[in-house]
């Protein structure tokens, strides 16, 4: 049974809300649309709110109506929503909103706010209250008060659920499952978080978990909610971080979905050109509509507070900066620039409302083009982000490592230019799932030789990038070596541990992230010029880079040297900072990691001699196709800071 009319005092509550939801400013707005537990008059059953404006009826039909003309629901005023009240639904149970559209077209959709959906083929929203855990990670979360995310290490560990493992008879891993293999997994590694890939719903594998239908919800070929907060759980309390994903530019235009909901264009733009988004086959939010701003704002608070995410990447920044970001016909400003003014808008008051809240989450922006101060607060002008993926440093680096060796000293520019702009923003180094598929090649794969080089390559890319200034992150299989390029049907070749070469690159991946965490140098003023001291960018004719990276206090600092060919470089003199002794911390051509390195050398004794513009300076041999890391042992003269 439906209550079909509300006594006044539920109206004038439901009005409220709506008011702050029409103005785009309830960012809690899941709390009041969708589908919610609730008592009225006596009865307990569950309120379903939905917004649709210019339908010219809404009904509510499911299960608990043997899926029958639908129940009747009550436009709420001006406020563009509908609600019905219904003691006969209860957890568990399927429904749809039934739109009669402005021309009088019926269509079933789903609840754009729905927790939960059915196990696809099927899309219907299931009927689910929030749960109410009790969360045990207050450790974790206090920790991130005190310790600036930026005077920490962060090495992240980038995941696709359904497959980073199988099992047997190909089916993927359970997050329950992934919750006993993949947090050992990743502390084990010595990563400091795990990113995954988009958990929310959406219909069609090959998306990748971009083209979502229900925002709200975990998707049901994952798993549910509980479980899912479980697993953040878990890894909070091993010391792990948890990111996601997430899509606020476009959607899913299954019609089913919110594509033209109520008939009209309500959560896409008015303007077809603009609404929709040919590259991907989607239809681009109207974001500078205030209900939409109070949709998408309240589900990123929503991951961030009901799941304890500790950040979110937002995907695909760009093409929410610009009119004419991949979409074919566009319209130029009226000054005849490019810029999506709403949408820059609306990406300011996301990182501000966020912010406010949870001054320690990473807002992360996968942002492709040479915006400025994407990680500037909005105040100073910026689009208020705290993290960029640097991608024209991956890009470059890439085609750097793809070249035959013999090649890189005359392109030696595509390794050194990152240092131009380093600190131009807040940067991550990024080598992600878009750089492994597609026919793009492994990352082993696009390394030139033969196995043995490749290799070696291998590891002289995963050191530099670890030595390069810049948070870090790494796909799934990139850690031992897998040869073929990701397939998402499939789980990754674990099996390729049972070769010698990868599994000594698994230790090698292991001892790296162990040694970054362990080196002050490299992460404590990562996105400061005062982090990094150049020796040597200018050695193309050996292909050798140089510098030194450096920490708070006048002791923590590694001195890097480079070499991007095969050829052993003996007698190689290197300038340091002080008088002592210094030790290798790392040799990327040692034995146990697939090299031909059987011990490390040193210690080594500086003498008193001007290389590099350093007064002092020591002797060694920089190993063929190697990342070498010293670090001072006994040195005398060090300023006290």
């Amino acid at each position: 049974m439906a209550n079909k009319s509300m006594d006044e005092e539920t109206k004038n509550n439901l009005e409220k809300e709506l008011y702050l939801f029409n103005t785009g400013e309830h960012f809690d707005s899941y709390l009041t649309m969708g589908c919610k537990k609730d008592s009225y008059k006596g009865k307990d059953g569950f309120r379903f709110t939905v917004w649709a404006p210019n339908a010219k009826s809404v009904g509510l039909t499911g299960e608990f109506s043997d899926w029958h003309m639908g129940i009747e629901m009550e436009r709420i005023g001006e406020t563009g929503c509908w609600t019905v009240f219904n003691e006969q639904a209860i957890e568990g149970q399927c429904y749809k909103y039934r739109i009669e559209q402005s021309d009088g077209t019926v269509k079933l959709k789903i609840d754009p706010y729905a927790f939960e959906f059915e196990v696809r083929p099927n899309d219907a929203s299931i009927v689910k209250n929030l749960p109410e855990k009790k969360w045990r990670d207050g450790l974790w979360t206090a920790s991130k008060k005190r310790f600036s995310i930026y005077e920490r290490p962060l090495n992240i560990y980038e995941v696709h659920l359904s497959s980073w493992k199988h099992h047997e008879d190909d089916s993927w891993y359970t997050i329950p499952e992934l919750q006993q293999e993949l947090i050992p997994y990743v502390k084990k590694m010595g990563y400091t978080h795990i990113e995954f890939m988009p958990l929310m719903e959406h219909p069609l594998d090959a998306s990748w978990g971009y083209q979502l239908t229900g925002y709200y919800a975990v998707s049901s070929k994952f798993g549910t909610m509980e479980e899912f907060q479980n697993f953040v759980e878990a890894a909070h309390l091993a010391n792990i971080g948890v990111l996601m994903d997430w899509v606020p530019g476009h959607f899913n235009r299954n019609d089913y979905g919110m594509v033209y909901f109520d008939g009209t264009p309500q959560f896409e733009y008015k303007d077809k050109d603009k609404a929709e988004n040919n590259r991907w086959g989607t239809m681009n939010f109207d974001l500078g509509k205030d209900q939409v701003q109070s949709f998408l704002i309240s589900n990123a608070l929503y991951w961030i507070e009901q799941f304890h995410l500790d950040g979110l990447r937002v995907d695909a920044v760009s093409s929410m900066l610009y009119l004419d970001y991949d979409i074919g016909e566009w319209k130029p400003n009226e000054d005849g620039s490019n810029h999506n003014k709403v949408g820059v808008k609306f990406i300011q008051k996301l990182n501000e409302k966020v912010f406010e809240r949870h001054p320690d989450t990473l807002m992360i922006a996968e942002e492709s083009t040479a915006w400025s101060k994407v990680t500037k607060p909005v105040y100073m002008g910026g689009l208020g982000f705290n993290y960029k993926w640097n991608m024209g440093w991956m890009n470059d680096t890439l085609k750097f490592f793809e070249m035959n060796p013999s090649s890189r000293k005359h392109h030696f520019n595509l390794i050194t230019f990152s240092f131009m702009y380093a600190f131009n923003e807040n940067f991550i180094l990024p080598f992600s799932h878009d750089e492994v598929v597609h026919g793009k090649k492994s990352l082993m794969h696009k390394m030139p030789g033969d196995r043995y080089n490749q290799f070696a390559s291998l590891r002289t890319l995963e050191a530099y990038m670890m030595v390069h200034p810049g948070k870090k992150l790494n796909f799934m299989g990139n850690d031992y070596g897998q040869f073929l390029e990701w397939r998402i049907h499939e789980g990754l070749e674990w099996e390729s541990l049972a070769d010698e070469m990868n599994a000594k690159h698994l230790h090698f991946m292991e001892s790296l992230n162990m040694l970054y965490k362990k080196e002050h140098a490299l992460w404590e003023i990562d996105h400061q010029t005062q982090g990094i001291q150049i020796l040597d960018a200018d050695n193309a004719t050996e292909t050798i880079l140089s510098f030194i990276r450096k920490g708070k206090k006048t002791r923590d600092f590694v001195i890097v040297i480079c070499n991007f060919v095969p050829n052993e470089r003996k007698g190689y003199k290197i300038g340091v900072p002080f008088e002592g002794t210094y030790e290798e911390c790392l040799n990327t051509e040692m034995h146990e990691y697939g090299g031909v390195w059987t011990k490390l050398q040193g210690p080594f004794k500086t003498i008193k001699e001007t290389t590099h513009q350093q007064d002092y300076t020591i002797e060694l041999i920089v190993p063929a196709m190697s990342v070498l890391i010293l670090r001072p042992k006994r040195i005398f003269g060090v300023p006290k800071n």
